[in-house]
C-alpha cells in the first residue's frame, strides 16, 4: 500500500469524537461499577476494598463532572484528546480489577472496551497505542497479589495455567474485535463517502440538464428591452438612414439588435424543440453518445449491435446510465492496447451491453472485489488510478437504474476485461414501461 493510500485510509477513520459520547458511556460505567460493587459488598457480603474501589469509581465520576461543567455538550474531541479520555477510563478498570482479583475477576474481559470504542472512531496509530496499554494492563492483572473477593475464610486461589488461559483469551478478544469493528467502521465510511460522491454526480448531471430551461427563462427575460431597443434602432434608421456620418453606425446598429432577436428566439424554442430528443433516446442514439468523447485517444472503438434496428428500445435519457456506461468505456479504453468492442444487444427480454477491451484483464486478486469503493489496482504497470470511486459510482448509478453488472477476464483467445452490463427491456423501453 502506497503512502498516499494510506494517508488517505488515515483520513477516512480519523473522524472527530463528540465529547457528549464519552462522558454518557462513562456514567453507564459508573454506574454499573457502582452497582457491581454494593452488590458484592452489601449482598454477597464478600470481603471488599471498598474504600479503595469507591475512590476509584468517584474519580472516574469526577472527571466526568469536570468535563461536563467544563465543556459544552457539542464539543468535539481532537484524537489526541480521545486517546488521553480512553487512556483515563482504561487505568482506572484496570486499577479496579487490580484490586479485586485481577483476571480472575469476572468482569476483566471489559478491558477491551475503551480499545474497541476508539477503534470505530479514532486514527489506527492511536487505537493501536491504546491496545498496547490494555495489553500491558492485563499483563499487570495477571500478577494481582489480591484475592478474588469470597466467602470470608475461603481463599479461591486460581491455577496458573487458568490464568494464562485467562490472559490469552482476553487479549485475542482485544484484538480480534478492535480489528473487526476498524474494518467495519472503516468500510462504512468509504461507502458513505462513495455513496455522497454519487449523489454529488446525479446532482450535476441534473443541473445540466436544467441549463434548456434556464436559457429559456433568461431569454423571456431580454426580450421587452430589446424590442424596445429594436424599435428605436428601426426609427433611427428612418430619420439617419441616409446621413452619411451616421447612416452606416445605425444600419448596423440595427442589424445586429435583428442578430440578438434571432438567438432569443431560438433560446426561447430550444425547450420545446429538443423536449423529445432530450428526453427520450433510442438504444442506438444512447450508445452513440457514450462512445462520443472516447474516439480520440487512439483507442479503435468498434460497435457490434445485434437485434433489429427497427425494433430497438427507445427509453427515457438517464445521467446515471449515460454516467455509468461512460465510466465503464473510459476505463476500457483506458487499459486497452488497440481497441474496445462495444456489443449491443436487444431481445423482446432483455437490453444488455457488453464492453470488451485486448489489455492484460484485471488482477486475479482484484477481479472478485470490483464495485467496492476504493479498489484501485489493475494489470497495468504503467498507469496509476483505474478501478476506484469512479467505477464504484459508475456501478451503483447502473444497478440504481436495474442493470446487473458482471465483470470478468476474457479467454485465451481474446483475453482482456469484459464488463456486461443487462436490463430488463421493459426498464429501458418507454413503450413497455406505460
Amino acid at each position: 500500500m502506497t503512502a498516499a493510500a494510506l494517508d488517505g485510509e488515515e483520513a477516512t477513520t480519523s473522524r472527530v469524537l463528540r465529547l457528549q459520547t464519552i462522558v454518557r458511556l462513562r456514567w453507564l460505567a459508573v454506574g454499573g461499577q457502582s452497582i457491581s460493587v454494593m452488590i458484592v459488598a452489601f449482598w454477597l457480603r464478600f470481603p471488599l476494598p471498598l474504600l479503595a474501589c469507591c475512590s476509584l469509581i468517584s474519580l472516574l465520576a469526577w472527571v466526568n463532572v469536570y468535563l461536563t461543567i467544563r465543556y459544552p455538550p457539542t464539543h468535539r474531541l481532537q484524537p489526541p484528546a480521545a486517546f488521553a479520555l480512553f487512556g483515563i477510563d482504561l487505568a482506572q478498570l484496570t486499577a479496579l480489577l487490580f484490586i479485586t482479583g485481577g483476571l480472575a475477576n469476572p468482569f476483566a474481559p471489559l478491558v477491551c472496551v475503551p480499545v474497541i470504542i476508539s477503534s470505530t472512531s479514532q486514527p489506527k496509530l492511536h487505537s493501536i497505542a491504546l491496545a498496547i496499554l490494555a495489553i500491558i494492563g492485563i499483563t499487570a492483572l495477571a500478577f494481582s497479589p489480591f484475592p478474588l473477593p469470597w466467602y470470608p475464610g475461603v481463599v479461591l486461589l486460581v491455577p496458573t495455567i487458568l490464568t494464562a488461559g485467562f490472559w490469552v483469551a482476553i487479549v485475542s478478544t482485544t484484538a480480534f474485535a478492535a480489528f473487526y469493528t476498524y474494518r467495519v467502521s472503516l468500510e462504512a465510511s468509504e461507502l458513505a463517502e462513495a455513496l455522497t460522491a454519487t449523489e454529488l454526480v446525479l446532482q450535476r448531471e441534473k443541473h445540466l440538464s436544467q441549463l434548456d430551461g434556464l436559457a429559456a427563462a433568461a431569454a423571456h427575460e431580454l426580450g421587452t428591452p430589446l424590442a424596445t431597443i429594436s424599435v428605436v434602432a428601426k426609427e433611427m434608421q428612418r430619420e439617419l438612414g441616409d446621413d452619411p456620418r451616421f447612416g452606416e453606425d445605425v444600419h448596423l446598429l440595427r442589424s445586429q439588435s435583428e442578430r440578438c432577436r434571432d438567438i432569443l428566439r431560438r433560446l426561447t424554442t430550444l425547450s420545446s424543440e429538443n423536449e423529445a430528443h432530450m428526453r427520450h433516446l433510442p438504444l442506438s442514439s444512447l450508445i452513440e453518445e457514450v462512445m462520443a468523447p472516447h474516439r480520440e485517444f487512439g483507442i479503435q472503438i468498434h460497435l457490434v449491435e445485434q437485434g433489429n434496428r427497427a425494433t430497438e428500445p427507445v427509453g427515457n435519457r438517464n445521467a446515471g446510465i449515460l454516467y455509468g456506461l461512460g465510466n465503464l468505456l473510459e476505463n476500457a479504453v483506458d487499459y486497452a492496447k488497440n481497441e474496445v468492442t462495444v456489443t449491443v444487444t436487444h431481445t423482446p427480454e432483455i437490453v444488455s451491453v457488453m464492453i470488451e477491451d485486448d489489455g492484460d484483464g484485471y488482477a486475479p486478486d482484484i477481479l472478485s472485489r470490483i464495485g467496492e469503493p476504493y479498489v484501485t489496482k489493475r494489470q497495468k504497470d504503467d498507469s496509476a488510478g483505474g478501478l476506484g470511486l469512479g467505477l464504484f459510482i459508475a456501478k451503483t448509478l447502473l444497478e440504481r437504474s436495474g442493470a446487473k453488472l458482471s465483470f470478468e477476464n476474457g479467454g485465451p483467445e481474446k483475453p482482456g476485461a469484459r464488463v456486461s452490463v443487462e436490463w430488463p427491456r421493459i426498464l429501458m423501453d418507454t413503450k413497455l414501461s406505460k
